[in-house]
């Protein structure tokens, strides 16, 4: 412990291994202490099931109908990998995904007027889909061309659209595209979670739908991947290629004091041992006086024995029921996952719903989802606080990730390690240059 580090981490939720890895393998001197016992932290996956049971305080133990407490392996914050989006990415090319094994997610559905609906993002589908009359269809698909032909430094494929001043709003206007299309789009393709987007400059929504078209075509059933024997798996694999590079991981220690002299971090102090750092990485439960509360998450574990009715029987999916929907402010999100990903005993579902808590009775804001999934054999809510730093560590040199909202994709948790290790070293995060970097270490370009 009384060494002298570049880099402190402290918790092991999936952005601090992610950041520990990136900067093991730019070569810092990288501590990281839990004061868990477990990797993950916040985005932890629980197993047995009865430690599910203790963690959330409920009475007696799992029935027997259940199965064997070990099978499962329980997220407590759903999410899935766009499968080309920036965490695949990032797992690509620190190559961590040798420790890991993806399945396709075989649906993603929208909600519309009470009834759930395959989202259509391929032309063929968008022609197939019962989500839309037959001119709306023509539209939709005229729309879905003009987006995937788009490149703003090509005028011929603008259409007089301008990447940096045209509304979304405005594009939706000129293919004519009615209110439940404009909903699907904007919360099923491009993700976002409130319609805040609308008036602001089209390119990143053109952005998002070609991610999610891109990522589609390379599996075909969704978008998105998920890890077997859940996501806890993600921060381990993050926590090994740290461990390669020569960083140092400890669990179960109680950290008893971050050290400030004259404004700026010099150590953590844990069992009276002083660990001297120039940087610190830590989630917010680590520095309660430098963060503020900006929300809360209500997400509720579901346990059943059968998919979701309307799905196909597909035994992995994804549900999103966009704010207008059901005249909320926040989307809601289902997230399902069963037996199939080694997450469950054999036969059942864990499906999780998701979303910002807008009212002071967040159980009932969640009841469309709810209604979904029944018959429902137990459930498990949870509300969290969501937090986000007041202190960017420009002076301190304190960074402190965010809290991990209610999407359903790792997307606005990459966009934090991004900003994170812009303000850690002064530089974009620059995926060609972690290429390079692991090449010199496993020799991958020696042989070419």
């Amino acid at each position: 412990m009384n060494e002298e580090y570049d880099v402190i981490v402290l918790g092991t939720g999936l952005t601090e291994c992610i950041l520990s890895g990136i900067m093991s393998v730019k070569g810092k001197k990288v501590l990281h202490m839990d004061r868990n016992s477990y990797y993950g932290g916040e985005s932890a996956s629980i197993t047995p099931l009865e430690d599910l049971f203790k963690r959330f305080s409920l009475p007696g133990s799992p029935p027997e109908s259940m199965g064997k407490g070990r099978d499962w392996n329980v997220d407590l914050i759903p999410k899935f990998l766009m499968a080309n989006g920036q965490l695949v990415r990032m797992l690509l090319i620190t190559q961590v995904t040798r420790y890991l094994d993806f399945k396709v997610i075989e649906g993603s559905f929208v909600y519309k007027k009470g009834s759930i609906y395959k989202v259509p993002s391929t032309e063929t589908e968008a022609l197939a889909s019962s989500l839309m009359g037959l001119f709306e269809k023509r539209r939709f698909r005229k729309f879905l061309v003009f987006v995937a032909n788009f490149d703003e430094n090509d005028p011929k494929t603008l259409e007089g659209v301008d990447p940096k001043k045209t509304t979304m709003r405005d594009v939706y206007k000129k293919f004519d595209l009615g209110q439940d299309v404009v909903d699907f789009t904007g919360h099923a393709l491009a993700l976002y979670r409130t319609d805040d987007y609308l008036d602001q400059p089209c390119m990143d929504t053109i952005n998002r739908i070609k991610l999610y078209s891109e990522s589609l075509a390379r599996y075909g059933k969704s978008p998105y991947l998920y890890p077997l024997y859940g996501l806890g798996e993600l921060p381990q694999g993050f926590a090994r290629l740290s461990a390669i590079y020569g960083g140092t991981y400890m669990l179960n220690k109680p950290i008893e004091d971050i050290i400030i002299e004259n404004g700026k971090v010099v150590g953590v102090k844990s069992e009276g041992e002083i660990a001297r750092c120039k940087q610190l990485i830590c989630d917010p439960s680590y520095v309660t006086d430098r963060v503020n509360k900006v929300g809360q998450v209500i997400r509720v574990i579901c346990i059943m024995s059968h998919p979701i009715k309307n799905t196909s029987d597909a035994n992995s999916c994804q549900i999103i029921i966009p704010q207008n929907q059901v005249n909320r402010k926040h989307d809601i999100y289902v997230c399902m996952i069963s037996y199939a990903h080694n997450v469950a005993a054999q036969g059942k579902y864990i499906a999780i719903v998701s979303t910002t808590v807008e009212t002071s009775d967040p159980e009932k804001e969640i009841k469309p989802a709810l209604d979904l999934l029944e018959p429902v054999e137990q459930k498990i809510v949870s509300i969290s606080d969501q937090y986000a730093p007041t202190d960017l560590g420009s002076d301190s040199q304190v960074f402190i990730s965010r809290s991990y909202d209610a999407t359903t994709h790792f997307e606005t948790t990459c966009d934090d390690i991004k900003d994170i290790y812009k303000r850690m070293t002064g530089t974009e995060f620059d995926f060609a240059e972690m290429e390079r970097k692991k090449n010199d270490i496993f020799g991958d370009g020696a042989d070419q």
